[in-house]
C-alpha cells in the first residue's frame, strides 16, 4: 500500500482516499457491496480490520495533532495478529489485582513482543506491572 505523503488530506478515508483502502483478503473497498455480500464475494475475514488501515489511521490523527490517538491506532495495528483467546485473556491479567505478581504481566509482554512482533503493547504491559508494583495492586481480589 503506497502511504499517502500528508496524511490530514485523505480523511475520511472512504470519500478522499478510497483505492487506499482494502480487505484482509485484499479486496479494494469499491467491491465490498451489498451485491458482492450476497453473491458469497465477500467474507467474514473481509471484515477485519488491517494492520495498514489502523497504521493510517494512525498517520492521520498524528497529521491532526492527536498524538495519544495515534499511538491507540499504532497499537492496535500490533493486536491485528494476536488470537483473541490470548487478547482477552492479557486484558483480564491487566485488570488490578487479577495478576499475582509484576512478574506475570512482564512474562506476557515479552511473549507478546516475540511471537507477535507487539513491541508498543508489550511496552505498554511492562508500564503497567510497573505502576500496579507502585500501586499494591498485584494482591489477589477475586
Amino acid at each position: 500500500m503506497n502511504q499517502p505523503q500528508n496524511h490530514a488530506d485523505i480523511y475520511p478515508l472512504s470519500e478522499k482516499a478510497p483505492e487506499l483502502v482494502r480487505t484482509t483478503t485484499g479486496l479494494p473497498l469499491k467491491d465490498f457491496t451489498l451485491e458482492a455480500v450476497l453473491e458469497g464475494k465477500v467474507g467474514a475475514a473481509d471484515l477485519a480490520i488491517t494492520p495498514e488501515i489502523l497504521r493510517l489511521q494512525a498517520g492521520i490523527a498524528r497529521a491532526s495533532g492527536r498524538d495519544k490517538l495515534a499511538e491507540n491506532f499504532e497499537r492496535a495495528a500490533e493486536l491485528v495478529a494476536v488470537p483473541q483467546d490470548l487478547l482477552l485473556s492479557t486484558y483480564e491479567l491487566l485488570r488490578p489485582g487479577r495478576a499475582s505478581s509484576p512478574t506475570v504481566l512482564r512474562e506476557r509482554a515479552q511473549a507478546l513482543r516475540k511471537e507477535f512482533g507487539a513491541e508498543r503493547i508489550a511496552t505498554l504491559i511492562e508500564e503497567a506491572a510497573d505502576v500496579y508494583d507502585r500501586r499494591g495492586l498485584f494482591s489477589k481480589r477475586f
